[in-house]
C-alpha cells in the first residue's frame, strides 16, 4: 500500500519568510523558497487521507491502460471514462502535439469527453486516439448521433522519436490494445506506455540525459474529495523535489556519474545543447462537480505543478498539456481555490514519480542507476 501525503505548498510558501539575501548554490535558494515548517507539515498530514490507491484511477469511474510495443521502447497510455466526464485543457509549452484540445474550451458545444489518449510518436502517435475511438464505439459509448455514438476522445503526444527506431510509431492498433486494458487497478508506473520512450534533463544534449516515464499519485481528502493525476514526463528539464529543491533526476556530470543540476549551468552561461525532443503530458482527475471552465480553470492550476516539480518549463521546445477531468460522483460544491492548490501538488508528486519509477535504456540511466 502506498500513501501519498500532498502538501499544500501554496499556502505555505506564501507564510514562510525568505531571508533578506538568498545566498549559496541554486538548490540552496530554491530549497529555501520551498522550505516547510515541520508544524505545517504535521498539520496538513492530519487532514489527509491514506488511501490504498494512491494513482489516478483512484477517482471512481476513471480506468487507465497502457501498450507498449516491443520493436522499440514507444507506445500509448490511455485513460478511460466510459460514463463521460467534464474535461478541459492547459496547453503552455511552444511545441505542442495535441489533438480536439478545442473542443475542451468552455464555449465548445461538446459537455463531455469519454478518453484521453497520451503517446509518444510526436504527431506520428496521435493515430493511436483512432484506436481508442473505435474500441469505444464497438462499446457503444458516446454522443448519440443518428444511430449511432460519437466518442470524443482527445489526446497529446511527447517527442520520443530519438529514442530507437524513430520509424517506429503509434498507429490506431496500440491505442485499441491500451483501451483493451484499462482498469481501474491502480496505474502501472515507469517506462511504460506512452511513457516507454520519456527521457528528461536534455539541457546538455541526450548524452547526458536520463530515462523518464509514467507517474501518478492521488489524495482523497476527509469530506470524500478525491484528488488525482497521471503524467508522462518528458521534459527538456530537470526533475525537482519542491519540498527540498534537490535535483532528483537531470542534466548528467559530464562523467555520467552524478547530477550537474540544470539550474547551475544556465545560471553559468552554459548554452543549450539542440537535438532533443520534449513535453510533458498528464491528465489531473477529481470526483468534484465542475463546469467546463471550471475543469478549464483546474488544468491551468494543475499546471503549476510541473513548474514546481521541472526546471526550466514551458520553454519553446516543450508542448506542456494538462488535461482535467471531474467525473462530478462527489455531490455539491467546491472550493476551487483548494482543489486547484491539491491539483498541483498531486501532479507535482506524480512528476516525481515519473522519474523515481523509470528503467533504464542503453545509454539512459534512470535514477534507480545512479543510486
Amino acid at each position: 500500500m502506498r500513501a501519498i501525503i500532498v502538501v499544500a505548498t501554496i499556502f505555505l510558501c506564501a507564510a514562510e519568510r525568505l531571508p533578506d539575501r538568498l545566498r549559496g548554490s541554486p538548490s540552496e535558494y530554491l530549497g529555501a523558497r520551498t522550505s516547510i515548517s515541520q508544524r505545517a507539515l504535521r498539520a496538513l498530514r492530519s487532514n489527509v487521507v491514506a488511501s490504498g490507491n494512491a494513482t489516478l484511477t483512484a477517482v471512481p469511474g476513471i480506468k487507465v491502460g497502457h501498450h507498449t510495443l516491443t520493436g522499440r521502447p514507444i507506445c500509448c497510455t490511455v485513460v478511460l471514462v466510459e460514463a463521460g466526464v467534464t474535461a478541459g485543457v492547459d496547453v503552455r509549452g511552444a511545441a505542442p502535439a495535441t489533438r480536439d484540445t478545442d473542443l475542451l474550451k468552455p464555449e465548445k458545444m461538446v459537455q463531455q469527453v469519454y478518453g484521453i489518449a497520451l503517446s509518444g510518436g510526436s504527431l506520428f502517435g496521435l493515430a493511436s486516439a483512432d484506436g481508442v475511438l473505435r474500441f469505444l464505439e464497438d462499446k457503444k459509448v458516446g454522443i448519440a448521433y443518428g444511430g449511432m455514438r460519437i466518442p470524443i476522445v482527445a489526446g497529446a503526444s511527447i517527442f520520443d522519436l530519438g529514442v530507437g527506431d524513430g520509424k517506429v510509431r503509434p498507429a490506431a492498433d496500440c491505442g485499441y490494445r491500451a483501451a483493451q486494458a484499462a482498469g481501474d487497478a491502480p496505474v502501472t508506473e515507469g517506462s511504460v506506455g506512452a511513457g516507454a520512450g520519456a527521457t528528461l534533463g536534455k539541457f546538455a544534449g541526450m548524452d547526458r540525459a536520463m530515462k523518464s516515464g509514467v507517474g501518478s499519485a492521488a489524495v482523497t481528502m476527509p469530506d470524500g474529495l478525491i484528488v488525482a493525476a497521471l503524467v508522462v514526463a518528458n521534459p527538456l528539464g530537470d526533475v525537482i523535489d519542491p519540498n527540498t529543491g534537490k535535483v532528483i533526476a537531470g542534466v548528467r556530470t559530464a562523467d555520467g556519474r552524478g547530477l550537474a543540476d540544470a539550474r547551475v549551468l544556465v545560471r553559468s552561461g552554459a548554452r543549450r545543447v539542440a537535438g532533443s525532443g520534449n513535453s510533458t503530458i498528464g491528465v489531473v482527475a477529481t470526483n468534484a462537480r465542475l463546469t467546463k471552465a471550471q475543469a478549464a480553470y483546474l488544468a491551468q492550476m494543475t499546471d503549476d505543478g510541473y513548474a514546481r516539480a521541472i526546471w526550466p518549463i514551458h520553454t519553446e521546445v516543450d508542448g506542456d498539456t494538462v488535461f482535467a477531468l471531474a467525473t462530478g460522483g462527489k455531490p455539491g460544491g467546491v472550493d476551487m481555490i483548494s482543489l486547484g492548490a491539491l491539483a498541483a501538488d498531486v501532479m507535482a508528486s506524480a512528476v516525481m514519480r515519473a522519474a523515481t519509477q523509470a528503467t533504464g535504456l542503453p545509454g539512459l540511466p534512470a535514477v534507480r542507476d545512479l543510486r
